[in-house]
């Protein structure tokens, strides 16, 4: 789910566990969904991997409390993730990475670009 959250899917992230929270806590869903938002905000600003770690612990526990006073829901959440954003993220591959090393000597140039570039000297 929060891997969800950085792509274009977050929307449907955001929906999906929101309509879960619904079910379970009316009063805190418009809340949950706005904390999934901030949370979009703090993985996107912030692109190491900490950040997503302490995302990830973070609605591990939620979903944990939720599923503790709410168990019934455990197979509609179950449901969310396999169905509603397992197969959507797996056609938004996101966890490639490029690694770039390069060094330059002498009057050397260096010239790094993991999609398209354009190079126009004179």
């Amino acid at each position: 789910m929060v891997t969800a959250l950085t792509t274009d899917l977050w929307q449907r992230a955001q929906t999906s566990i929101g309509t879960l929270w619904r079910r379970a806590y009316p009063e805190r869903a418009d809340t949950v969904e706005a904390e999934l938002t901030e949370t979009r905000a703090l993985l996107l600003a912030t692109p190491e991997n900490d950040m997503a770690e302490v995302s990830i612990q973070e609605w591990r526990l939620r979903f944990h409390r939720l599923l503790t006073t709410h168990p019934g829901l455990a197979e509609e959440l179950r449901r969310v993730l396999a169905e509603d954003l397992a197969p959507a993220l797996s056609a938004h591959p996101r966890g490639t990475s490029t690694v770039f090393n390069a060094t330059a000597s002498g009057h050397g140039r260096v010239y790094q670009s993991a999609r398209n570039q354009t190079i126009n000297e004179r």
